[in-house]
């Protein structure tokens, strides 16, 4: 399908070889491990909540059913193990987000500079590129100096503010990247991203957003997590732009914490997990608790009468052409157009 040869791998389900154990990676997967013909131990490697990954409908029901198939969950993280107990009543083991230290890693060669850079991938809908782009429009109106790099896609998007798009990055060139910037901006609304745990083994301190999904696996102290607004996060990104010696505890913190999770742990965890199924054991039972435990940064920015936050001017300007006017006379005369067009196209209907 991509152009290698492997002995050992073939594309599709409809033949299976026999095996002792079998994963299912994917929620539409799980279906196809559960129906096999042969008798063997079936296990699933659950990456997210993948049900969130759908609308509200069939796919998500679907989703959420691969669960209830009776195979034996292995999760990336600690969040997934606590939800589908909490949901579904499914007992899950985990091994804990890592990074390759030989990759990610402090370079003393390259200073830092005044710079965030942000995880931009428009084509997954859970990494909110959206909302991570009007947190930095804010942050580039208030401090016109710092740099912005996004990377992360092919796609240049069409952000309205000043930035440097990298596009995709080898490995070596993210560890680059991470340390030359005072604070990486990963955002995902379901299971956290590995990217934020290979900022922190940079040195990188990192903004993510406050929700469940992201309190049992990012540390307080290298993480720095944020209400899902823009405003919120801007702010959390601000603090640390603003205050070198956060920034330098925060760095500190997470070379720290990411000197105890290099890949090989990891990987270590997994292989324990499978050699427990492969003896006959079950999964050993998980009590979770989350491991950040402040509270979350909220902006107290406000809605004036003009609609704009705080009193300062919309993180996405109106560049349009009635833009020389002022904000209310816009709203009336737009709405007015509006009007007009809709009657337009009743007459031509009729």
């Amino acid at each position: 399908m991509f152009g290698f040869e492997f002995d050992d791998v073939q594309l599709g389900w409809s033949h299976v070889r026999p095996a002792d154990l079998v994963f299912a990676t994917i929620w539409y997967s799980a279906k196809i491990v559960r129906d096999l013909p042969f008798p063997c131990i079936k296990a699933y490697f659950v990456q997210d909540y993948e049900a969130w990954f759908n609308p509200m409908g069939d796919g998500f029901l679907m989703a959420e059913n691969s669960f209830r198939y009776g195979l034996y969950p292995i999760t990336i993280g600690r969040w997934l193990p606590a939800r589908l107990k909490k949901r579904l009543d499914v007992q899950a083991a985990f091994f804990d987000f890592c990074a390759d230290l030989g990759i990610y890693r402090q370079l003393l060669n390259i200073q830092r500079e005044r710079a965030v850079c942000f995880v931009f991938q428009p084509e997954k809908t859970r990494r909110c590129t959206q909302i991570g782009l009007e947190a930095l429009g804010i942050v580039k109106q208030l401090m016109p100096d710092v740099t912005i790099y996004l990377y992360g896609s092919k796609d240049p998007g069409g952000p309205w503010f000043d930035h440097k798009h990298l596009g995709l990055l080898g490995l070596e060139e993210c560890n680059r990247l991470y340390n030359k910037c005072t604070v990486g901006l990963c955002l995902s609304s379901s299971n956290p991203s590995r990217i934020p745990f290979e900022m922190m083994a940079s040195g990188l301190p990192v903004v993510e957003m406050f929700r469940e999904s992201t309190l049992y696996d990012l540390p307080q102290g290298a993480a720095l997590l944020c209400d899902p607004t823009p405003e919120s996060l801007a702010e959390g990104l601000l603090r640390i732009l603003k205050d070198p010696s956060l920034a330098a505890r925060m760095g500190r913190a997470g070379l720290e914490y990411m000197a105890e999770h290099p890949l090989e742990k990891g990987l270590g965890q997994f292989l324990e997990l499978v050699e427990r199924l492969l003896q006959g054991k079950d999964l050993p039972e998980v009590k979770l608790e989350p491991m950040y435990e402040i509270p979350p940064v909220v902006s107290h920015s406000y809605r004036n009468h003009n609609g704009n936050y705080g009193g300062f001017s919309p993180s996405i300007p109106d560049r349009g052409r009635l833009a020389f006017l002022p904000p209310s006379v816009r709203v009336v005369v737009r709405s007015c157009y509006r009007t007009l067009r809709r009657l337009m196209s009743q007459s031509h209907a009729s």
